[in-house]
């Protein structure tokens, strides 16, 4: 492993293998602004005019060269070694890039993917040099186009508003991992049952003949490195299914929630003649998201969700975190001014962000960036990458619900237009077909179609915080009939759908920034740290009133670029002092 390379941890910490290669650091990089490369065979090219340190992408300054113009086609090369035999396959993996990914080994063409948030991976072996030095040179096509889940990157030439500085290319972690030919495992899925104290574990892999020899897969979960459950079974086939109880000697089970966030280590062993191939570390969570009768149960218990919007961006990386201790230290300020959950707007994050939810305690709404225009296209490619997500994610016990789309974007229509609203309702159904459990809300904000919990986002009332109490309180059957408007002019659901007695929360709200900073934030500006602090109380005060709310999430964590209304600024630096956010974040207690 090279020493002094970004993000040197092992990137994907809930599916854990001891050998593997991280390829992040410097690599030679070109624009190809014409599009010429592919024609002119760049991919036999064994450097470029520029350096870029990976992950970061070019427009910030951690890349080295830090240029916000439009560039839709960018190419990266490196060389590197593997010292490993050719009985191993060797797996090339990214965290994620975006747009448009394509790989060549050596000058032979490996594959391609569509995506800009979740991870994928090409096999490496026909085409690799053993113990010798490989040529990689992958190209990466992004747009302005409206029909690519982009979020919060802007699809004009230049910021505007709430929308930021794209990310072209790769911006996570690149690596490579060694499996054996004969047999690995491809994935698990993890599924807890607290009613039954049981986990259920899907197994995945990937065989050749397994007639041929004799192979055997060992489970091992442990609690606090004690080992609960120690069991084997014979592989024939390639997928499995079992239930596993994790009952303690006192018929007891340890639940993961935000203030004790239990985790169950789980290992798997994979034998070929009693001679170990392969191994993979991971964990779980004992842990129930659940709804009854207009409320929101974790674990069984009445759990009122006290959120902070969060779009992970960072002054010098953008959008790739920094640092592992970066992820970390944001997800000990949420806690610390005592939020118990982060909606991550806009923005699948890096993998580790995730894995220190789940380790340390928060949970988290997942949210894919959105499209911005509606077509046939967007359709089917919308839906196939969410669905991969969903899969990727699955495991982690932090996440509690599922965010497919918000604020009607890229659904511009959707309040009439049956083809919209049929949209997402496959969304909806698809994402059950994988994940019955998590609620999944499909536009968070207004104008809801089919929805396991029914969001309203308003900052109108940001001029005249009571007007919160104004709108909310004791309004509840107008809003959910359609009868009355909220946020300029918004309804709560779409024509054809009806209120069915979900639960209600509060999913956005605030977005205060200082009159004397350059920037915005939503309505009318706060004079100082007192008057800041007093807004949001007021806010807080009339929330609380609101009987029928089931939670909130206050916009936003930190400012990014030109929106300035974070309860931090860029830098993590608080704008108001710790122990009076903590304190109005205390005003709701249920």
């Amino acid at each position: 492993m090279e020493k002094n390379i970004p993000r040197p941890e092992y990137p994907r910490p809930q599916f854990k293998r001891k050998k593997w290669q991280n390829l992040n650091g410097e690599w030679s990089f070109a624009f190809d602004d014409n599009n010429q490369g592919e024609k002119e065979r760049w991919f036999k090219n064994e450097g470029f005019d520029k350096q870029i340190l990976v992950p970061f992408t070019f427009e910030s300054k951690a890349s080295g060269i830090e240029d916000r113009k439009e560039h839709n086609y960018v190419w990266y090369q490196r060389t590197f070694k593997v010292e490993v035999e050719k009985d191993k396959k060797v797996i090339l993996n990214f965290g994620a890039a975006d747009y448009i990914t394509k790989v060549w080994l050596n000058g032979n063409f490996i594959g391609s993917h569509v995506g800009g948030y979740d991870a994928f991976s090409f096999e490496l072996s026909d085409y690799l040099n053993y113990q010798a030095e490989n040529n990689l040179v992958i190209k990466i096509e992004d747009t302005l186009s409206k029909f690519q889940p982009r979020g919060k990157q802007s699809y004009k030439k230049d910021n505007f508003l709430c929308w930021y500085t794209r990310t072209t290319g790769i911006w996570q972690t690149v690596w490579l991992e060694y499996l054996a030919r004969e047999a690995y495992l491809e994935d698990v899925k993890l599924t807890p049952d607290i009613d039954a104290q049981e986990i259920d574990i899907r197994y995945n892999f990937t065989t050749g003949d397994l007639e041929a020899a004799d192979y055997k897969l060992l489970t091992e979960i442990k609690y606090n490195d004690k080992v609960i459950q120690s069991f084997k079974f014979d592989i024939n086939k390639e997928s499995y299914n079992f239930k596993i109880n994790v009952s303690d000697k006192n018929n007891e089970i340890n639940l993961w929630s935000p203030e004790n966030p239990n985790l169950y280590e789980i290992d798997f062993y994979l034998y070929k003649d009693e001679q170990l191939i392969d191994s993979v570390s991971s964990y779980f969570g004992m842990r129930k998201i659940s709804i009854e009768n207009g409320k929101i149960l974790l674990n069984n218990k009445p759990f009122y969700q006290k959120l902070i919007l969060d779009q992970g961006y960072w002054p010098d990386t953008i959008a790739t975190p920094p640092s592992d201790q970066a992820l970390k230290k944001d997800i000990e300020l949420i806690k610390e001014m005592s939020f118990n959950g982060a909606r991550k707007h806009q923005k699948i994050e890096d993998n580790r962000f995730y894995y220190w939810a789940d380790k340390m305690g928060l949970v988290i709404w997942a949210e894919i960036g959105s499209t911005y225009e509606y077509a046939d296209q967007v359709v089917a490619e919308f839906s196939s990458q969410w669905l991969r997500i969903v899969k990727e994610l699955y495991n982690h016990p932090s996440i509690i619900t599922w965010v497919p789309f918000n604020e009607s974007w890229g659904i511009e229509a959707i309040k009439t237009s049956r083809k919209e609203q049929q949209f997402t309702e496959g969304v909806y159904y698809l994402t059950k077909s994988i994940d019955p459990e998590r609620p999944v809300i499909t536009n968070d904000g207004w104008e809801h179609t089919i929805s396991d919990i029914i969001t309203i986002h308003d900052y109108e009332g940001r001029g005249n915080d009571k007007e919160i109490i104004e709108i909310y309180k004791d309004n509840k059957v107008n809003l959910v009939e359609n009868k009355e408007v909220f946020n300029d002019g918004k309804y709560l659901l779409a024509d054809n759908y009806s209120y069915q007695g979900q639960p209600i929360i509060f999913s956005e709200f605030g977005g205060l920034a200082f009159q004397n900073k350059d920037g915005w934030g939503y309505g009318k500006g706060v004079a100082d740290q007192t008057e800041l602090i007093e807004r949001i109380n007021i806010m807080l005060e009339e929330i609380k009133m609101v009987d029928y709310f089931e939670g909130y999430c206050y916009t936003q964590l930190t400012d990014v670029e030109q929106e300035k209304n974070g309860l931090l600024d860029e830098n993590r630096n608080f704008k108001a002092p710790l122990k009076e956010i903590k304190k109005i974040n205390q005003i709701i207690n249920k």
